[in-house]
């Protein structure tokens, strides 16, 4: 049976389905257990199942199994279809009225006029700042990189300090900083917003000016590394050398070829790249 848009709206017009379906939006296109879902979100478990049924039932989000969990993603083109349903026969192809999302080029990154690049994680002591180090670094004046914490730590792990010193890294202005510096007015605007952390993917963000390209290139917290001495070095060891693959392939991107849903799917597919060596 065909769903109404009045299903569709009706799903969406409960908040804590609403912060749900945002939830997914921002993890897009990355499937989120439900679980996870409901630990960000602070539902219960039967609650969160309830809600992930009615947002499924009216076509906004889709589900499948991996192994023993139950995976979500958001659907967007259940979600272009309610789009398109409500603004159907209102344009009358005025881009200012009904602008159509994802056209139009990235400005392309020079010397003279380098893109600002945020990295976001929950403590901003351990991958957020090795991502900022290796951009500034790699990106040969091209880009500039910054980084945040949504509950940011009182400074640098001394492990990420002594691993960027010893591959001749510049630590002396790294240091932890608040997510909420960023969105300030006088705060440079960004061109690309980056979380490297699951917990912050999940969080609300600022709104921020100027519409930056966002992705989500987690990886595994090497803070939370166990063993011996040797074996939590390797951990924070292979977070760098993994950052440093998804930033060398970031900042090798043909952006002069590139409009901006190509440079999209460019980033979600780097944010995927799992390999260190």
């Amino acid at each position: 049976m065909e769903i109404e848009i009045a299903d569709k709206l009706s799903a969406l017009a409960h908040p804590n389905r609403l912060a749900l379906f945002r939830l997914l939006m921002r993890r897009y296109p990355d499937a989120v257990p439900a679980g996870e879902i409901a630990a960000a979100l602070a539902f219960k478990a039967n609650t969160a199942s309830a809600y992930l049924s009615v947002l499924k039932q009216a076509g906004l989000i889709s589900q499948h199994r991996t192994g023993t969990s139950l995976m979500y993603t958001a659907d967007l083109p259940g979600l272009r279809g309610l789009f398109d349903d409500l603004l159907s026969g209102c344009c009358q192809n005025r881009p200012d009225i009904c602008a159509t999302a994802g056209t139009g080029a990235m400005p392309v990154p020079t010397a003279d006029r380098p893109l600002n690049v945020l990295f976001i994680c929950t403590g901003n002591s351990a991958r957020s700042l090795l991502a900022e180090a290796i951009l500034n670094q790699e990106g040969d004046g091209r880009f500039r990189a910054y980084s945040a914490g949504t509950s940011p730590s009182p400074g640098p792990r001394p492990e990420v300090t002594a691993l960027l010193q010893a591959k001749g890294y510049d630590t002396a202005s790294l240091r932890a900083k608040d997510l909420g510096a960023f969105s300030s007015p006088e705060a440079p605007q960004m061109d690309f917003v980056f979380t490297v952390c699951d917990h912050a993917a999940n969080e609300e963000c600022p709104a921020w000016p100027g519409q930056p390209m966002s992705a989500h290139w987690g990886l595994a917290d090497p803070v939370k590394a166990t063993g011996t001495d040797a074996e939590r070095r390797l951990a924070f060891q292979q977070a760098y050398g993994l950052l440093r693959n998804r930033i060398k392939a970031f900042v090798a991107l043909p952006f002069e070829t590139l409009d901006r849903m190509s440079l999209q799917h460019r980033v979600d597919d780097i944010g995927r790249v799992n390999s260190s060596d």
